[in-house]
């Protein structure tokens, strides 16, 4: 597994997890309920800007763990140049990006420690109707961890096909991805098992 935290240290760092996390709500449900393409088109250029202003580096890494949508907004373009509709197509690709790079921002400049202890702040009263926190987190990091792990899979996969074939991957590599995203699976829950399971974790 990678780490998802910048490598440069930014003043972001400094901030609360969860003003950081509750500032990313806030702005995911003002993206999702503005469908003006000049606003979006601003938002976009804004969060362009925080990854610049922290230097090449962030910016480098921050571009490179976006660039695994790139997929999903050919795909959302041609479908809405084929219907004549690309304005909406453009809103709806720059909010998809805009949201995924405050989110990217978020992980690269939190801990997943603190994030998870915002996690476990706001679902500690369910705990008393017999909810299981400690699996809970687990699970919720295991996520954060391993979606960009699939991501630096899928890339090397690409890579792999196109040093064997002059044609596109494109959904050729879908069923060996899977394979991978199985076997990791497999792999950590044998790990999981050797160390007690989920179910059996409690709070201490």
């Amino acid at each position: 597994m990678i780490s998802l935290t910048s490598p440069v240290r930014t003043r972001a760092h400094d901030l609360p997890a969860a003003l950081k996390l509750g500032a990313l709500l806030v702005a995911t449900v003002v993206l999702a309920s503005i469908s003006n393409l000049w606003f979006h088109g601003a938002v976009f250029l804004a969060v362009l800007g925080l990854y610049i202003l922290p230097g090449r580096l962030f910016f480098s890494v921050g571009i490179r763990r976006l660039f695994i949508l790139w997929p999903f907004v050919v795909g959302v373009l041609i479908w809405h140049f084929v219907i004549d509709a690309m304005a909406e197509g453009l809103v709806i690709t720059m909010r998809m990006v805009s949201a995924v790079a405050l989110a990217n921002l978020v992980t690269m400049t939190t801990r997943l420690s603190d994030m998870m202890e915002v996690v476990h702040k706001l679902t500690s009263p369910f705990a008393r109707l017999g909810l299981n926190l400690r699996a809970l987190e687990i699970c919720l990091a295991l996520v954060i961890r391993m979606i960009p792990v699939l991501g630096q899979k899928g890339q090397l996969l690409s890579q792999s096909w196109r040093a064997r074939s002059t044609r596109k991957p494109r959904w050729r590599i879908v069923l060996p991805l899977a394979v991978c995203a199985l076997d990791d699976a497999d792999r950590v829950a044998e790990a999981l098992r050797a160390r007690g399971g989920l179910m059996d974790l409690q709070e201490k």
